[in-house]
């Protein structure tokens, strides 16, 4: 097992009080595992992979443990989390550009982060280059400044830099964003090499497009108001799922070869709750067409088949 989280709570801290971005997150994540995390904006999908990694000034870890490969990970401790940082867990941010100095040529970036990581960039140049030609990209990037490259190759240089020290566990947030079509299908792919080739043991791919993590994840973790909601196999959640949330999210999305003839697109009605005072009982409650009695209770999340987990009264 690659990773285990317990109970993870990390709340942003406000002049108005705490925001509860993530409430009591549990799931595992195995080996050689593409797991796609996907949901509503503001469902903590992001402060999930960021707190992975790094807690920032407004993030405070309240509760709950991370496990790295039978290791505690010291998530609260910023110095401890040094060492493991690109060595054993990496990200690649949602913005390129905002991992990527205007003012350093890619590689002398690329210098500079290994030398701090305690790596000499001369035992790793050629893989270096080995991995950017991987992802289509010709070594003379290395000469250029970020402002000379697209935002694909922007992307790729990244993803390589974030790699390049064969991470256990890499977290990629909305990478795919900002790109067109095919370039976020080059992107997906190769990131799908990168794990297959061993670059990366497993990976968390933080995404709001279902249909393209579809096409990649082993499997799928929906998440709403700072709870996990489900978690199966890609093909499972898309074809079969059984959380209300879930279904409703599945529903809004168009069908290859259908018209607006065929079927009208149906949305979720309502906004997610505030979470500076989060409701009692189940979260999505309030926009639940199955809503009853019992919902005022927080449901569990359970394993209503095998590798298949769902918190909802109505799923058992």
């Amino acid at each position: 097992m690659t990773l285990r989280v317990n109970d993870l709570k990390v709340y942003y801290q406000t002049l108005r009080g705490d925001v509860h971005a993530l409430d009591g997150v549990t799931f595992d994540l195995a080996d050689g595992e593409i797991m796609g995390l996907a949901g509503e904006s503001g469902c903590g999908k992001t402060t999930l992979g960021k707190s992975l990694i790094r807690l920032d000034s407004r993030m405070r870890h309240v509760g709950g443990t991370i496990e790295l490969d039978g290791k505690d990970v010291p998530i609260a401790d910023d110095n401890a989390m040094v060492p493991l940082r690109y060595h054993e867990i990496s990200l690649i941010p949602q913005y390129a550009m905002s991992a990527l100095n205007p003012t350093r040529k890619i590689g002398r970036m690329v210098d500079e982060l290994l030398r701090a990581r305690g790596v000499r960039p001369a035992d790793v140049a050629d893989e270096l280059r080995r991995r950017l030609e991987l992802v289509g990209l010709d070594p003379d990037v290395l000469n250029r400044f970020p402002i000379e490259l697209s935002g694909g190759m922007k992307q790729r240089v990244v993803m390589v830099i974030s790699t390049l020290l064969d991470p256990s566990l890499l977290i990629a947030d909305e990478v795919t964003s900002a790109l067109d079509v095919s370039t976020q299908r080059a992107v997906a792919e190769s990131m799908v090499e990168f794990r297959d080739r061993g670059y990366v043991k497993s990976m968390i791919f933080v995404t709001h497009d279902i249909s393209l993590v579809y096409q990649m994840a082993d499997t799928i973790m929906v998440m709403y108001a700072g709870h996990v909601v489900e978690k199966a196999p890609a093909g499972t959640v898309i074809n079969e799922p059984r959380h209300p949330y879930t279904q409703m999210l599945i529903g809004a999305l168009p069908e290859v070869g259908t018209t607006t003839v065929q079927g009208r697109l149906e949305g979720i009605p309502g906004t997610p709750p505030g979470l500076l005072d989060p409701p009692t009982g189940c979260r999505f409650k309030d926009r639940c067409p199955m809503a009853f009695s019992k919902c005022s209770e927080q449901p569990p999340l359970v394993e209503i088949e095998p590798g298949h987990w769902a918190a909802c009264w109505k799923t058992g």
